[in-house]
């Protein structure tokens, strides 16, 4: 599927079939396509929680509004930010670049970064909405189909998966074989409405 396709055809799909199961070389496949996306400065800050286990699936579909998503997708990942990694070991992220590049970077990263928490969040978030964008494509493009969730009590979440301090969750994405299809767009705005030229 090219991607323009993909792109008209993701939907946000509610209702998959449980029983459908995912192929590990598939599940890598989606990753490695995911940990692709752009991040800024490199840092990577992504973290996908993988849940296969069914009583922890269980367990935040209850922290989650009995959405049956949780249970029912083929693959189930709680899309994580590490609001830290521009600090541990940022060297790796321009390991492969020249000395010059290495030694402009790492010292503009933790002038960006430190001491500034809001920052910090704020890239967290860009960063996991572009890595979840590029598993929706990637899975519509492998003939899965994917919905994004934000429908959940994310304190409980975090105990339930006993998320680290210095990381946030962004959201789920559950990817599965859909059994419904998701409802017509409900009303797409206009490009006039949405799209500014130059200035407000």
């Amino acid at each position: 599927m090219i991607t323009q396709e993909a792109i008209e055809k993701r939907r946000a799909v509610k209702h998959f079939d449980p029983e459908h199961q995912m192929t590990n070389e598939e599940i890598t496949k989606l990753l490695s396509l995911a940990v692709l996306s752009p991040t800024a400065f490199n840092i990577q800050n992504w973290r996908f929680v993988v849940v296969r286990e069914p009583a922890l699936r269980q367990e935040i579909r209850a922290a989650a509004w009995d959405q049956a998503q949780v249970t029912d997708a083929s693959l189930f990942i709680i899309l994580c930010a590490d609001l830290k990694a521009w600090e541990k070991q940022p060297f790796r992220y321009w390991k492969n670049t020249a000395k010059e590049v290495q030694d402009f970077m790492l010292p503009a990263i933790d002038a960006y970064y430190r001491d500034k928490d809001q920052v910090q969040r704020d890239e967290a978030m860009r960063s996991c909405g572009i890595v979840a964008q590029t598993l929706m494509l990637a899975a519509k493009s492998s003939g899965y189909d994917s919905c994004p969730m934000d429908g959940f009590d994310f304190d409980k979440v975090a105990k339930i998966i006993k998320l680290p301090e210095d990381h946030v969750i962004a959201m789920f994405v559950a990817i599965g074989k859909g059994t419904k299809d998701a409802w017509p767009r409900p009303g797409q705005l206009p490009l006039e409405d949405v799209v500014i030229s130059n200035h407000f």
